[in-house]
């Protein structure tokens, strides 16, 4: 039986052997003594993000071909990869879920959760992904039931409205929650229970080695640091879109970049004033408070909406999903026009979650101590499944409803700008002003709990992986991540947006694949299973019958 850390915290604890787990709590402890002096890590990344910001500044049309011509290579030469990665995560979820590896707890033997379930599910729904709710719950299944996606429907019709929610389900469900979910895991398991700082590099060690506590780590580290970053303002110039766009249906204002601008530095603002008081108090009430806004304006659309229609659209696309599923999980483009959908749509989702996978994951561990790995899985990857599927099908399926049956133009306005869709599809039930109102609300509240979770993130990366980074470093980063937004628009739009995401993504194809052997080598030396190893079918026959070995010398 294992013994538990001690009060000094350098005991040995259920991760494994003396000498490692007093060697990862030394490092615990020096990382909160030295928070205040920020490391190379925090120089290095800052400094390359602050040569980004110039080079947008002095040469913004450089910046934006180089870009484009780095984005359309890594599309055509290793768009694979961001599928075979994620689909690998799926596999490797489910495994951890139904092994002996379920049973073992994100923390110590005794630890249990800090937040209730409802307040635990509410900050990993709406923390996480909840500004893509609002900018893609209408207008991706109404771009795909417009032009269906590798021609697989004639647009315009029944098949196309079930092909468009299929590849919402896809783009949206267990690829991206099984990828943040393997970086929750290795992070949670590596800082709760072998006491590990809350860096990504220290979950390398098992295959990289002691590389890992040199300048390669160091390196590993600034590369999650930079793809956070980028990953984060792709969602917060999409929220300022929307916001925007909300604006404007409600007031009038022009939806112009000065406006989403002015938007974005508000907003930054405020985030940055939530980060500071606390995961605890800020984004715990925000993300509560936002999905239970979600739901209401999710019921009510789906009542006063095409009923009828949603359930039925609902089960046939999601019998297609989980029929067809291996196919599309897998499926890559055979043409250039073919390459260039993947390119702005599979490959660009799949990018981002990619370099959303750090934030995510380092996220997920902050709110996961004492849940063990099976009920990791099952809420990770289960539930926001369901929720965004049910969310997509509602208002993706009232928006087709509406351009089949009731002669609006919401296809064509999707086809002009995505951001329209949603606040069209409201304006077409009643009450639209009021829930144009909740939805501009939410938006903003999305906006913040992202980047307020986005901020901490950050802040820990570069505080050599403390906890508990301290608040002018948790301003710098809150100040860089509006600013590198900012930035992003001036040059390019959204387009310069997605093209980041994809980009800072790359290296981390390589990083997720070596995390998942990392956790599994990590948990098949896990303290719980001390003393075990795989039986054999023979020594079983012979432990159930000792006369076993003189019939098989027979």
């Amino acid at each position: 039986m294992s013994t538990q850390q001690d009060s000094s915290g350098l005991g040995p604890g259920p991760g494994g052997d003396d000498e490692s787990f007093l060697t990862h709590s030394i490092d615990v402890v020096r990382a909160e003594q030295q928070r205040y002096r920020p490391g190379a890590v925090f120089y290095i990344s800052t400094v390359l993000i602050l040569v980004f910001v110039l080079w947008a500044s002095i040469w913004p049309e450089h910046l934006g071909a180089t870009m484009t011509t780095a984005s359309d290579w890594s599309a055509r030469n290793i768009g694979w990869a961001y599928l075979a990665v994620t689909t690998g995560c799926i596999v490797l979820m489910l495994y951890l879920a139904i092994s002996r590896f379920g049973r073992v707890r994100l923390g110590e033997d005794h630890d249990r959760p800090e937040y209730s379930n409802w307040a635990w599910i509410a900050m990993i729904c709406g923390t996480v992904m909840g500004i893509g709710l609002i900018s893609y719950g209408a207008a991706e299944p109404m771009t795909h039931f417009m032009d269906p996606p590798h021609g697989f429907a004639e647009p315009e019709t029944m098949q196309a409205a079930v092909t468009a929610m299929q590849f919402s389900y896809f783009n949206w469900g267990p690829n991206a929650w099984a990828l943040f979910g393997v970086f929750g895991l290795a992070i949670a398991y590596s800082t709760h229970r072998r006491h590990n700082t809350g860096l990504v590099s220290p979950m390398l060690r098992p295959v990289l080695g002691k590389s890992m506590d040199g300048w390669l780590g160091k390196l590993v580290d600034v590369f999650t640091i930079i793809a956070t970053l980028f990953g984060t303002t792709t969602s917060l110039g999409l929220g300022a879109s929307q916001i925007a766009e909300g604006v404007n249906r409600l007031t009038g204002l022009p939806t112009d970049l000065f406006v989403q601008i002015i938007i974005i530095a508000g907003i930054t603002v405020i985030f940055t004033l939530s980060a500071l008081s606390g995961v605890a108090r800020g984004i715990k009430w925000i993300s509560q408070a936002t999905m239970l806004a979600a739901a209401a304006l999710g019921v009510y659309v789906l009542v006063v909406g095409p009923t009828s229609f949603i359930s039925n659209l609902y089960f046939r696309s999601f019998g297609q999903f989980i029929a067809e599923f291996p196919m599309v999980a897998l499926l890559t483009p055979n043409s250039p026009e073919d390459l260039q959908w993947m390119q702005w749509w599979t490959y660009f989702m799949m990018a981002w979650w990619l370099s959303w996978g750090a934030f995510v994951g380092i996220f997920l561990a902050k709110i996961s101590k004492g849940r063990s790995i099976r009920e990791f899985v099952i809420a990770v990857l289960g539930v926001p499944t369901a929720v965004f599927t049910v969310w997509f099908t509602i208002f993706g399926g009232t928006a087709i409803n509406l351009d089949m049956f009731g002669g609006t133009s919401i296809g064509e306005q999707t086809l002009a700008d995505t951001n329209t869709t949603f606040f069209a599809v409201l304006g077409e039930l009643p009450l639209s002003a009021i829930t144009s109102v909740l939805t501009v609300l939410m938006v903003a509240l999305f906006f913040v709990s992202g980047a307020d979770s986005n901020t901490f993130v950050l802040s820990v990366l570069s505080s050599r992986g403390s906890m508990n980074p301290t608040k002018p470093v948790l301003g710098v980063w809150g100040v860089l991540t509006g600013v590198c937004a900012i930035v992003l628009l001036i040059v390019g739009g959204l387009q310069a947006l997605q093209q980041a995401a994809i980009l800072s993504a790359v290296p981390f194809t390589v990083i997720v694949a070596l995390l998942g052997v990392s956790l599994v080598k990590e948990l098949r030396n896990d303290a719980r299973f001390a003393g075990t190893r795989p039986v054999t079918h023979d020594e079983m026959a012979r432990a159930i019958r000792p006369d076993a070995r003189d019939a098989a010398a027979e």
